[in-house]
């Protein structure tokens, strides 16, 4: 059999302009453009590298509104080969609990791969829960902030990633199955060709699931089963900006920033020499 990897990627909000639902404290989805989120691409590029070095097969996986389609074709169109669409009402206003729990039973029923690819977090929410939760739902091992994958050897059943870190690359053998989450901005995503993204609309290669393929409680998924509470959200006041640029030497540029920090009473001079204000 041939190497099986499969990636979860997200479709978010393309906008910093988001709205919350006052009574669920959820995101308004509806009319706002999305794209898939861009941690992701980071772990379709490294999948798509292990499939050019040993081959193999790709396939993403979203829960996601239907409009999702539109993500999955981009990836494909990078070069995936197939996606899976895990999409009902039901699932809808999940957290990452909820959420990580429908992608883990989506996928046992799928089968499951080699190895499972993640982005390290969504510009939407940024908690870099999915990856964990998710491997911990299916018992397997994960590696955080993978930014190459050294070596894959199904045969004995391990793989070699090169984690990094801020200081310092660590390198960790991990048996397969298992969880990969690429690092963030580590990889530079490869672009989508006409002739993939054609072969998604002849090939039609997606899958979709509903609850009515996976039998879950309805209350240990969505909002229902959801631990996590958005008690309030508030809005932050824009912070007002002054926008004054200074176009020049660098030199001049300097004295014109400590001239116009000191009018601003931001610096002071003591003793010959330019003092941060405390206050």
């Amino acid at each position: 059999m041939s190497l099986e990897m499969m990636v979860g990627i997200k479709w978010v909000p393309n906008t910093q302009n988001v709205r919350f639902d006052p009574k669920t404290g959820t995101l308004i989805r509806e009319g706002v453009p999305s794209i898939v989120n861009p941690a992701d691409l980071d772990a379709v590029e490294l999948a798509l590298k292990v499939k050019d070095t040993y081959g193999g097969r790709v396939r993403v996986i979203t829960m996601a509104p239907p409009s999702a389609v539109k993500g999955i074709e981009h990836v494909i169109g990078m070069g995936v080969d197939a996606g899976v669409l895990v999409t009902d009402r039901v699932f809808a206003g999940a957290d990452t609990l909820a959420t990580s729990y429908v992608l883990s039973q989506a996928i046992k029923k799928l089968g499951l791969p080699d190895l499972l690819f993640f982005g390290q977090e969504t510009i939407d929410s940024s908690t870099a829960h999915i990856p964990a939760q998710v491997a911990s739902w299916l018992d397997l091992p994960y590696v955080y902030y993978v930014d190459r994958v050294e070596e894959v050897n199904r045969e004995e059943g391990y793989a070699v990633v090169r984690r990094k870190l801020e200081d310092r690359y660590e390198w960790v053998r991990v048996e397969l199955p298992a969880v990969i989450a690429a690092a963030l901005k580590s990889q530079v995503p490869r672009p989508v060709r006409l002739s993939e993204k054609l072969r998604f609309h002849r090939d039609k290669p997606l899958q979709t699931l509903t609850n009515k393929d996976l039998g879950l409680d309805p209350r240990c998924v969505g909002l229902r089963g959801s631990p996590t509470i958005v008690a309030k959200v508030t809005w932050m006041p824009e912070v007002p900006r002054k926008r004054q640029v200074f176009k020049g030497d660098a030199r001049e540029a300097a004295r014109w920033l400590v001239k116009k920090l000191a009018e601003e009473g931001i610096l002071v001079r003591e003793d010959g020499r330019w003092r941060v204000r405390v206050a």
